[in-house]
């Protein structure tokens, strides 16, 4: 899948998009520019997949309720013990 995955926030849905533009622009700029993106037109959730770094900048409200940090934590009680 990916080696690491950042997880943000921004104030507003202009914040969310400033942030996701600024990133993409920089992505660019060191020479990787197929990054793909996702949720841009609505700027509640951003995906940004850059290959290596998947990257979810997301408005609070947003954030709280789908709750991805507790699905890839290391103590969610979704995993089996092996």
């Amino acid at each position: 899948m990916a080696d690491g995955l950042v997880v943000a926030s921004g104030r507003s849905h202009r914040h969310v998009g400033a942030i996701a533009d600024h990133l993409l622009r920089s992505l660019k700029d060191h020479g990787y520019g197929r990054a793909r993106v996702e949720g841009l037109p609505h700027c509640d959730w951003v995906l940004i997949d850059a290959g290596d770094v998947i990257v979810h900048i997301f408005r609070p409200e947003v954030r709280a309720f789908y709750n991805i940090e507790k699905i890839w934590s290391v103590d969610s009680g979704h995993r089996a013990a092996v």
